[in-house]
């Protein structure tokens, strides 16, 4: 057992949940409590460590049969992210999702979701969630996208990582151009000549191209969408919180291919 916060483990542990370059070198990220450990492809799973008082709580049965080490209560408290710790961390793969693979469904129809510098972790989970709810197809983001792996993200998408495919791009303009190309219209989410969200056609390929939370769509990303789209706003609100503003885009689009 581990019982001291200086050991090498410890250190790379605790790196890892605050240092996104660490993550990447080694291409792997770090996962916390037992329903994303339960949840996870056993094919990511590459190391599991416990707490003490998790083991008296729980049998080794609840591990799958996994290896796994076992740290005192106080070094699972350091190298956990949360305030109260449930006691079972993972390091996981790093999944790869690539545009052509995404494409290559023979489906009908596709949605996608395309991110352009979102920043809170928060909103990059509601999205994730919702998009799995709504049943998207895939996230693609920008290298400035709050990163997936950063735990608070992990710890949002509640699950959702696992099961929608995503992948993050250099030039989010290419991906724009190769997008189309695959026969995927693109709506960009903008107030400026914008036409009612609920007026549109989304029983085709379909992308939502969602901005940031503060300054929205870059103009050259904006143009390259095939069509901005609007939600009507009532009282003197002006616009919805980015993560909500796409969940309505999403489960729009749900709607219409449900029908």
């Amino acid at each position: 057992m581990i019982t001291s916060t200086a050991n090498a483990k410890v250190k790379r542990l605790v790196n890892l949940g605050k240092k996104a370059k660490l993550r990447y070198n080694e291409g792997v990220f770090l996962v916390e409590g037992i329903k994303m450990f339960l949840e996870a492809p056993s094919e990511w799973v590459k190391e599991i460590y416990v707490s003490e008082s998790f083991l008296e709580k729980n049998p080794p049965e609840q591990l799958k049969n996994r290896s796994y080490e076992v740290v005192s209560d106080a070094v699972f408290q350091k190298i956990s992210d949360t305030q109260t710790p449930q006691g079972v961390l993972c390091v996981m793969k790093m999944p790869e999702y690539k545009l052509a693979a995404l494409l290559n469904t023979n489906k009908k129809r596709m949605l996608f979701l395309l991110l352009e510098d979102i920043q809170d972790p928060g909103n990059l989970g509601t999205m994730f969630r919702a998009g799995e709810g709504a049943g998207i197809d895939g996230v693609i983001m920008t290298q400035n996208t709050v990163d997936i792996f950063n735990p608070k993200v992990v710890r949002s998408t509640m699950g959702s990582i696992y099961r929608i495919p995503f992948m993050i791009t250099s030039d989010i303009l290419q991906t724009i151009m190769d997008l189309k190309a695959g026969g995927v219209t693109v709506y960009a989410a903008h107030l400026k000549e914008s036409a009612d969200y609920d007026l549109q056609d989304y029983t085709k390929p379909t992308a939502f191209l969602i901005g940031n939370e503060a300054n929205g769509l870059k103009d050259e990303t904006a143009d390259m969408a095939d069509c901005y789209i609007k939600i009507p706003m009532k009282g003197q609100v002006e616009s919805l919180n980015a993560a909500v503003a796409s969940s309505v885009l999403m489960y729009e689009a749900a709607r219409q291919n449900k029908a």
